[in-house]
């Protein structure tokens, strides 16, 4: 499954912006759950996001690198140990692609230029 499909078969309810969510951090997701359900597949890679567990947390992988377009193509492969349900999952991915540990301006300009094709050849 990618990224794009794993959006789609979750109930986009649970990432509507509500005043029940807490801290900023879930606003960030809310908002960045938006901008990955209307950003348009691009030509991905063969890069895939690695789903691990590392000193018993969650860890993701490979799924800074490319354009929102290309991440969103990206497959997904789930440790087969990691018993996760596709919430979970989704949480983990947009906590790893959020604002996390940095400040809202930083993750605007970031996000802003995310898109940036000429930037994202540049990363890569």
């Amino acid at each position: 499954m990618t990224l794009r499909e794993l959006i789609n078969s979750v109930d986009s309810e649970q990432y509507s912006d509500r005043s029940t969510t807490k801290g900023d951090a879930c606003l960030s997701k809310n908002a960045l759950y938006q901008m990955l359900r209307e950003t348009k597949p691009e030509y991905g890679a063969s890069r895939h996001i690695q789903v691990n567990v590392v000193n018993g947390e969650i860890a993701i992988t490979n799924c800074h690198v490319g354009s929102l377009g290309d991440i969103v193509t990206y497959p997904i492969d789930v440790d087969p140990s990691l018993n996760i349900s596709k919430v979970q999952l989704l949480d983990a991915i947009l906590h790893e692609l959020s604002t996390n540990g940095f400040s809202e301006s930083e993750a605007s300009d970031f996000w802003s230029d995310f898109d940036n094709l000429q930037k994202a050849k540049i990363i890569r």
